[in-house]
């Protein structure tokens, strides 16, 4: 069955190449708020779907693969003004970075911060030497982070001392809203590598949800109430 087919109105459509998905609530918001999955749109969706519930669109926009490097931000930008300008969405979006996607919303929202509201971000990737280079304690993804480090136009050793990490932004993204969810015994994305670093030097305000003995999955929580009142209060 097509992702959230007959519960939800679902529009796709190709824009610059790539496919792109909007799902309308049954009950929509007037202000048209909207949630941007970046990564692994529908999986582990407990808090997409309550979003949804409470009136919020979803979108996403297919940049798999990229990384979140400088062109995938540049593309996600156009799509971006392509749902301000065609479907009259508001300037700014709830960003979504689940894993990966992680690298995709913080660098999104450091490059636009007027575009970005809120960050929910799930045991995300917060510095590519973490994962997918596998340089600390985590297992590393040596396939994907070839992939990456094209992506970058970074080798081994220039990547050593690389500084466009998410974990390297946090200041430039004070002001907007984040919300944090993450196991501790993550051994894919090591929380103490990635979200703890940026937890410890983001000033602005943040909630963070960890769960002890919850790995790199399940992602979210399953009663995703608290994540979605966070968002909603503060988006």
């Amino acid at each position: 069955m097509e992702l959230y087919a007959g519960i939800y109105e679902r529009e796709d459509f190709i824009f610059n190449g790539r496919a792109a998905m909007i799902v309308t609530p049954k009950n929509p918001r007037q202000d048209k708020k909207y949630i941007w999955r970046t990564e692994f749109v529908g999986a582990f969706d407990s808090a997409d779907r309550e979003m949804l519930n409470r009136g919020y669109y979803l979108v996403h926009y297919k940049v798999s693969n990229m990384y979140g490097c400088p062109q995938s931000i540049e593309e996600m930008h156009k799509f971006h003004l392509h749902l301000i300008e065609k479907y009259c969405f508001p300037k700014t979006a709830v960003m979504f970075g689940f894993s990966r996607g992680g690298l995709y919303a913080v660098n999104y929202a450091a490059a636009y911060p007027d575009y970005t509201s809120l960050l929910y971000l799930d045991a995300p990737v917060m510095d590519i030497r973490s994962w997918p280079a596998g340089y600390g304690k985590g297992v590393g993804a040596p396939k994907e982070w070839e992939e990456c480090k094209g992506w970058y136009g970074i080798d081994e050793d220039s990547a050593k001392s690389f500084s466009e990490n998410p974990n390297d932004k946090a200041d430039m993204i004070k002001d907007i809203p984040v919300i944090i969810v993450a196991g501790l015994a993550d051994k894919t994305v090591p929380y103490d590598e990635n979200g703890a670093i940026f937890a410890k030097s983001y000033k602005g305000k943040l909630k963070t949800i960890l769960k002890p003995d919850c790995g790199h999955h399940p992602h979210s929580l399953s009663d995703p109430t608290e994540i979605c009142d966070f968002i909603e209060a503060n988006c």
